[in-house]
């Protein structure tokens, strides 16, 4: 069987699993805006505006909130089948053009966290881990514990104070001040940062305790009697061995990562996906919520597609099962 037909046989078995989390997903997305407390009609309004009960009612049948909520989502899921995500209450605009504009960011900036995150956690990690007993792998592993503890936000609101109001080395919010690479790279850099040191530091002690662990196996006492150096150990065998419970994590890590990232954006005042849920929560605007919530999740279920087609690829053990 070559490697297309194996990874498509392996997508079809999988396919039930992936479907059914979709739709648990999709039940959990729209229920969650719809408990939270407040009314979406007195949010479009005003509390301040006085509203007799016949024309709140007249507004709650105007955008459908009218209905029992099974109904509700049984009209979503056919707007979604036909990638209709609804219309803002408050932004009057369709919601698939909003999150088109603003999840374009979150993703840039969070996947260069991602691979940074990765490639440095990866390094530093089997470094600290194959050589637990110095000085430098145990100030690393105490450094990393140390920012894996701290949340991504807090995290970020010592650098802004930092960085930003004492130092003045970034800029104080925004995307960009003009259109270019340049002045781009400029005002995401701080939250790069911050989300890379995170990332990389959860990954780091992850990675130390898995090479720890081969370390100790046989096999690389027996590659150290064949003659072969450290470093080639560590490079060829131990190290491969020891990423993949990383890779296994890498899914769940994502969706921790989005979650921060979307503290991030509010920290720095970058228009991505946080700012925009962060306003619609306020204004209780459920179809922004809803579909943020959805695209969201989406990006976690392929992570784990991703991150099984990996271990794939990498551990042979796992194409034998």
């Amino acid at each position: 069987m070559n490697i297309a037909s194996f990874f498509s046989l392996f997508l079809r078995r999988k396919f039930l699993r992936y479907l059914c989390s979709f739709i648990v997903v999709l039940l959990i997305v729209f229920l969650i805006p719809r408990l939270m407390p407040g009314d979406p009609v007195i949010n479009l309004v005003g509390e301040d505006v006085i509203l007799t009960q016949s024309v709140i009612a007249e507004l709650h049948a105007n955008y459908g909130l009218d209905k029992p909520l099974y109904e509700q989502f049984l009209t979503y899921c056919s707007h979604l089948s036909r990638l209709d995500l609804g219309y803002s209450y408050h932004m009057h605009a369709q919601v698939l053009d909003l999150l088109i504009s603003r999840v374009g960011w979150t993703l840039l900036y969070v996947g260069i966290a991602v691979i940074l995150g990765s490639i440095l956690g990866i390094i530093i990690g089997a470094f600290s881990g194959w050589r637990s007993e110095t000085l430098l792998a145990k100030f690393f592993s105490g450094l990393a514990l140390m920012i894996s503890s701290t949340p991504p936000y807090l995290l970020g609101l010592f650098f802004l104070v930092i960085f930003v109001y004492h130092l003045g080395w970034f800029p104080f919010k925004g995307l960009y001040d003009t259109f270019t690479i340049t002045s781009i790279a400029h005002h995401i850099a701080l939250p790069v940062i911050v989300l890379t040191l995170f990332y990389a530091s959860r990954n780091l002690l992850i990675m130390r305790g898995t090479t720890i662990t081969e370390k100790n196996l046989l096999y690389p006492q027996f590659a150290k009697a064949l003659g072969i150096t450290d470093s080639e150990i560590l490079r060829r065998h131990v190290r491969r061995n020891a990423v993949i419970p990383l890779i296994t994590l890498f899914a769940l890590d994502f969706g921790f990562l989005i979650s921060g990232a979307l503290f991030i954006e509010i920290v720095f005042s970058l228009n991505g996906m946080g700012s925009l849920i962060y306003d619609a929560i306020q204004l209780r605007d459920y179809p922004i919520l809803t579909s943020s919530f959805l695209i969201i999740s989406l990006l976690v279920i392929i992570a784990n597609i991703i991150a099984d087609i990996i271990i794939l690829m990498v551990d042979p053990r796992a194409r034998e099962d």
